[in-house]
């Protein structure tokens, strides 16, 4: 947990650190209570599904931050075209690892 709190304290602004530093603490405590009461093969589902989610998430990061900077599109124009690669991405990863789960 401490490694994403240091991520927090490197990147600007500071809003930052507290996304960095709850996120993982969020989604541990989700996983222990869903544990408790949906059982091992669910909690094994959903944490599969964070870590694609997540993964789908720093490609629509990349690809947002890329269209602002290298083509100059508004934050609007950039946002929507990234939101298309994150859908992409989102159902394709599904599909490979989540289907047959």
């Amino acid at each position: 947990m401490s490694a994403f709190a240091a991520l927090g304290d490197v990147f600007r602004p500071k809003s930052f650190a507290g996304l960095f530093g709850a996120a993982p603490s969020i989604a541990i405590a989700t996983l222990a209570v869903m544990l408790s009461s949906k059982g091992v093969d669910y909690v094994a589902t959903e944490a599969r599904s964070m870590v694609l989610g997540a993964a789908a998430l720093g490609l629509y990061s990349v690809i947002s931050c890329q269209l602002m900077k290298r083509f100059h599109l508004s934050g609007l124009a950039s946002t929507a075209v990234a939101c298309l690669a994150w859908a992409a991405a989102t159902f394709g990863l599904y599909w490979l690892f989540l289907q047959g789960a």
